[in-house]
């Protein structure tokens, strides 16, 4: 009987994906206003698994659960964009991850999240002028958000990090017993 298969995963893949839906399902959770892990895993995945269609599809199966429970909303693309975007740059940049640029990292990551998804906002919203200065007004109103987008991307990519890292080091020690 051959048996084939169709999904092949390493422990390393294991953990990783495990994380990385924690990461994910931690929206669910009550938190404050934009205090949530998902800019992380859209660093962080590219990192994990070195594959960028499956940091991708990851990201976006967790996305798609995540908002299940959450709710649709008018401007999910402008979202989903920028979190695939933050993706495909990290993906492109993963060997640089490490503890000491991940601040910049997260940081950047951050405000690329914040000027594409509040572009949305105003693009699709009915809140704010269709002109200049309703997007003036829009980045600036979205400024609080912000704060807690970086924030919590700081905090969650530091915590993913140290946890890859431990796993990482758990495993090279039993090798060497």
């Amino acid at each position: 009987m051959n048996s084939k298969k169709i999904f092949s995963f390493s422990n390393h893949d294991l953990f990783s994906i495990g994380l990385v839906l924690l990461l994910a399902f931690s929206k669910l959770i009550p938190h404050p206003p934009n205090f949530t892990p998902i800019i992380t895993v859209a660093i962080m995945s590219g990192y994990f698994f070195k594959n960028l269609k499956f940091s991708l599809s990851v990201l976006l199966v967790s996305m798609l659960a995540s908002d299940m429970f959450i709710g649709f909303y008018k401007n999910m693309i402008f979202t989903y964009f920028s979190l695939f975007l933050i993706t495909y740059i990290f993906f492109k940049i993963n060997k640089k991850i490490n503890y000491k640029n991940l601040f910049v990292f997260g940081f950047f990551g951050s405000l690329m999240f914040y000027l594409i998804s509040n572009f949305g906002v105003w693009v699709l919203g009915n809140l704010y002028e269709k002109n200049l200065n309703g997007l003036i007004t829009c980045y600036y109103m979205a400024i609080p958000f912000f704060k807690n987008t970086v924030l919590s991307t700081f905090f969650y990519s530091y915590l993913a990090l140290f946890a890859f890292t431990l796993k990482n080091r758990f495993k090279l020690n039993s090798k060497l017993e």
